[in-house]
């Protein structure tokens, strides 16, 4: 077989990068291996439209059998890779194949963390595919009680979800308060009001002491002594890399597989992108990071394709990140947590943005909430002021008299 590209993982980062390598002018192999028996497709749609539309929901995909036939892509799905064998330069399958690579792009995402506390529970789930999100569907219902583990996004986005369908959700978070991670707290408690609005119950700031399973339910006993009886209990309490293949072939990893400024593994015909790599963001002074987002996870796919051809981009982008729920829409430009400063900018119809700004006055990040779209323009523009190092004055920042797009031209 010829020595062509070969991609492990078949989500958007993954395809994303298998498409690109034609658009940048490939001509040789490429073979995209995927686990699930499904087509690829979108996995955001999972926790929202996936779990309240009307009919029985098909996977979005992300492009069809003509497409990849067109493009000439060999997709492998319903097979699993099972080691990397670097001296052959050849990926192993499961069922014993070697598909031999030239580059090897390694998109294997992140899956659940697992809570140990769980461990065998048969009314304890967790939503990463497809199949978990029509099996969770399926137990939303007007008398269902549903117990969700985790006040994080993918959490959040469920408990909406459950009630849309009329069930009774209670949250249970381990910190002081939903959305620790990433969000401010002052959009945080914008999500928290709405969700208690819809009848949700936000328990935060307690652990779980137990969790027993029952013929037909399951009890949560919280560390306060709260008991909560649940038909199901959904868990999302974050992602962990998919590293065991890297790990196994000798790659160097540490909460995610480690790649330099163009994706690079140690092994430099290896690359790593999306959620299982840990990388240095140039915008951020080579800040080593691991997003879980469904644009990082495009925008890698296609700069480790240009990489593999012998490029030598860095990833330069901005962070950005957006959670739908009920009518309110939150997006995230930036790491807030290189702020020192943060500005408010009140936008009308109670939606906002927070301007979060570094010791030097420089823009680092911009979290928006409001209803729909309303603070998408806002956000976008304020991505492209960080992504230039603009130093905008804060009162400027403050008064929506000013408009965004006038600071950019400055």
């Amino acid at each position: 077989m010829e020595h062509g590209m070969v991609i492990i993982g078949a989500g958007e980062c993954g395809v994303r990068a298998a498409f690109a390598l034609r658009e940048n002018g490939y001509g040789g192999t490429i073979a995209l291996i995927g686990t699930e028996p499904h087509l690829p497709y979108e996995r955001p749609p999972l926790s929202k439209e996936a779990m309240v539309s009307d009919d029985h929901p098909l996977p979005r995909t992300i492009a069809s059998i003509e497409q990849f036939a067109e493009q000439r892509i060999d997709f492998i799905g319903n097979s699993t890779a099972a080691s990397i064998d670097r001296p052959a330069k050849s990926v192993v399958l499961h069922d014993g194949r070697k598909i031999p690579y030239q580059r090897l792009l390694i998109a294997t995402g992140a899956l659940p963390r697992a809570l140990p506390l769980a461990a065998g529970s048969k009314h304890c789930v967790t939503l990463r595919s497809y199949d978990d999100a029509l099996r969770i569907r399926a137990r939303f219902g007007p008398a269902a009680r549903i117990a969700i583990i985790g006040g994080g996004f993918i959490g959040l986005e469920l408990a909406a979800s459950a009630r849309k369908r009329g069930a009774a959700v209670t949250v249970i978070e381990a910190q002081p308060r939903i959305l620790m991670r990433g969000v401010p707290q002052e959009i945080a408690e914008v999500i928290a009001a709405r969700h208690r609005h819809e009848g949700v119950s936000l328990r935060c700031g307690t652990g779980i002491a137990s969790i027993t399973d029952t013929d037909d339910s399951v009890d949560i006993t919280l560390a306060d002594g709260t008991e909560i009886a649940a038909d199901l209990a959904v868990i999302g309490i974050g992602a962990v890399p998919v590293t065991d293949l890297a790990e196994a072939a000798g790659l160097e990893t540490a909460n995610g597989i480690l790649v330099n400024d163009w994706l690079q593994t140690s092994d430099p015909d290896i690359f790593a992108a999306g959620d299982c790599c840990a990388f240095p963001l140039a915008i951020y002074g080579g800040r080593r990071v691991r997003l879980e987002a469904w644009r990082n996870a495009q925008e890698q796919g296609s700069l480790a394709a240009r990489n593999m051809l012998g490029g030598k981009e860095p990833h330069e982008s901005v962070p950005w990140f957006w959670s739908d729920q009920y009518e309110l829409g939150l997006q995230v430009a930036g790491l807030a947590d290189e702020a020192t400063q943060t500005i408010r900018r009140d936008l009308g119809d109670d939606a906002f943005i927070l301007f979060h700004l570094a010791a030097d006055g420089r823009l680092v990040a911009a979290s928006g909430i409001g209803p729909g779209n309303a603070v998408a323009k806002d956000i976008r523009l304020a991505e492209m002021l960080i992504q230039r190092g603009a130093r905008p004055v804060p009162a400027q920042l403050q008064s929506s008299h000013v408009k965004l797009k006038s600071l950019l031209a400055a």
